[in-house]
C-alpha cells in the first residue's frame, strides 16, 4: 500500500529522533522525488529530495501535530522547486533537461498483445495550471484528495469536482483512434522516459493512428502464423528523433539507419515524424512490425540466431522490396561472396555492411518456398537441427540456398 493512504504516519518527536525520521524518509521519499521530477530536471531530483528531507529534519520543531506530516514536507518540496527556478533564472539556464525528462504517458490497449504509450503532455497543457497540478498530484505523486486539498488550499469536495472535470476534458482531447476504447485514466497512466518535441498534437495523433493501423493488421496474424501466444504484452515507446533514441538505448554513435530495437518487452522506435536521413515515415511504421516479429521469435526461443530473427522480421514486414534486395545483393551473389549462416550472426554494425538484412530475408524466403512454413516454425524452436528438419547438414542447406538465390 502506498504511503498516500497511511492514516498514522510515523514522525519524529520534538527532539527530532533521527531513527524515526529514517522511517519517515523511506515512507515519503518516492512521492517527493516524483513531484520534483515533474517540475525540475530529473537528473537532479535525487539531490533535491535529499535537500527537502534535510530541511525537514532541521525544522521539525515547527511541525504541528494537528496537520499532515506529508503535506508539511510537501510544502518544503514546493519551496525547493521555487528556489531552483530562481537559481536557474539568475544563471539564465532553462529549468528542464528534456533529453532525460520523465513525461506523463497513457497506455492504450488496442490489440491483444500490444500496448502503445502515448505522451499526454500536450493534452495536459489544455488545462489551466491548477488543474494540471491537481492531476499531477493525484496520478503521478499518488496524493489523496485530502492531501491535495491541503496542498492547493481548497476544500476536498472542490478538488474532487475539478479533478473530474479535468479528466473529462482530457478524455475529449485524447480522441479515439480506430476501434481503440479510451479506458479510465487511472488505469492508463504510467511513467516512461521521453523528451519534449515541437510536434503538434494533430501530428502526434496521426502517428499513433497510423501505427495502430499498421499493427492491428499484422500482430494477430503473425502471432497466429508462428503458433505462439506472447508471454507478455509488448509496450511501444516512441522517441522524438534519432539522437534522442540513440542516447536512450545507449548507442550514441549508432549509424543513421538504426531506428529501433527491443529490450525485454519494450519496442523502442524513433518517431516517424523525424525518421532521419535513411528512413521515411512509412518505413518506420513497417519497421515496427519488423521489430515485433523479431521480439516474437525471441519470445519463442531466446537462442534463435540473429539471421533467423532478422530474416523473419523483414519477411513479415515487407519493408524491403524485391527490387531493392536484388539490386543490393546482385554483386555479392555474382561473385559468390555470400555470407554463411554463422557469419550472419554478426551482432555489430557490420551486419548492415555485409547486406545482412537482405541475405537473412532471402534465407527465410528460401525456406518457406522450398520447405514450407511448418519447417520454418520448427527451425525457430530447434535452430541447430538441420538434419532433422531439412534432412541436410547446415553446409548442405547453405549450398542449396546459394543455388536458390543465384537462380532467382
Amino acid at each position: 500500500m502506498s504511503g498516500a493512504h497511511d492514516k498514522s504516519p510515523v514522525y519524529p518527536d520534538e527532539q527530532g529522533n533521527t531513527k524515526k525520521f529514517d522511517i519517515v524518509y523511506e515512507q515519503y521519499r518516492n512521492r517527493i522525488r516524483k513531484y520534483l521530477s515533474l517540475n525540475v530536471n530529473p537528473m537532479i531530483a535525487d539531490d533535491l529530495t535529499q535537500q527537502v528531507f534535510l530541511k525537514a529534519i532541521e525544522n521539525i520543531h515547527t511541525f504541528k501535530d494537528n496537520s499532515s506530516l506529508f503535506t508539511w514536507i510537501f510544502k518544503i518540496a514546493q519551496n525547493t522547486v521555487k528556489n531552483e527556478f530562481r537559481s536557474l533564472s539568475r544563471k539564465k539556464e532553462i529549468p528542464y533537461d528534456f533529453t532525460a525528462y520523465e513525461s506523463q504517458s497513457i497506455s492504450l490497449d488496442f490489440a491483444k498483445y500490444v500496448e502503445i504509450r502515448i505522451d499526454i503532455r500536450s493534452a495536459l497543457k489544455k488545462l489551466n495550471d491548477l488543474d494540471q497540478q491537481i492531476i499531477s498530484l493525484r496520478f503521478f505523486v499518488d496524493c489523496t484528495l485530502l492531501e491535495i486539498s491541503k496542498i492547493v488550499g481548497m476544500r476536498e469536495s472542490a478538488v474532487k469536482n475539478r479533478l473530474y472535470r479535468s479528466l473529462e476534458k482530457l478524455r475529449r482531447e485524447l480522441k479515439e483512434w480506430g476501434d481503440i476504447t479510451i479506458m479510465s485514466i487511472q488505469d492508463m497512466i504510467s511513467i516512461v522516459s521521453k523528451s519534449e518535441t515541437n510536434d503538434t498534437n494533430e501530428s502526434l495523433n496521426k502517428v499513433h493512428h497510423d501505427l495502430f493501423n499498421e499493427l492491428k493488421d499484422n500482430v494477430e496474424r503473425i502471432s497466429s502464423k508462428f503458433n505462439h501466444h506472447p508471454s507478455r504484452k509488448i509496450i511501444i515507446e516512441i522517441y522524438p528523433d534519432l539522437p534522442t533514441f540513440h542516447q536512450a538505448v545507449g548507442e550514441a554513435n549508432a549509424p543513421n539507419w538504426f531506428m529501433g530495437t527491443f529490450e525485454e518487452n519494450k519496442l523502442k522506435i524513433v518517431s516517424p515524424l523525424n525518421p532521419g536521413p535513411e528512413h521515411t515515415y512509412q518505413s518506420i511504421l513497417k519497421s515496427t512490425v519488423h521489430l515485433f516479429t523479431m521480439w516474437l521469435v525471441s519470445d519463442i526461443n531466446p537462442l534463435a540466431p540473429k539471421w533467423l530473427r532478422q530474416g523473419i522480421g523483414g519477411y513479415e514486414s515487407k519493408q524491403m522490396t524485391q527490387e531493392f534486395i536484388k539490386k543490393t545483393t546482385s554483386d555479392a551473389i555474382q561473385k559468390l561472396v555470400i555470407p554463411s549462416f554463422q557469419e550472419l550472426n554478426n551482432d555489430t554494425w557490420d551486419f548492415e555492411t555485409m547486406k545482412g538484412f537482405q541475405f537473412s530475408y532471402l534465407i527465410v524466403e528460401f525456406i518457406v518456398d522450398e520447405y514450407g512454413l511448418d519447417s520454418l516454425n520448427k527451425l525457430i524452436r530447434n535452430p541447430s537441427d538441420f538434419n532433422g528438419i531439412f534432412q541436410r547438414s547446415e553446409l548442405e542447406l547453405h549450398e542449396q540456398w546459394v543455388e536458390y538465390v543465384r537462380n532467382k
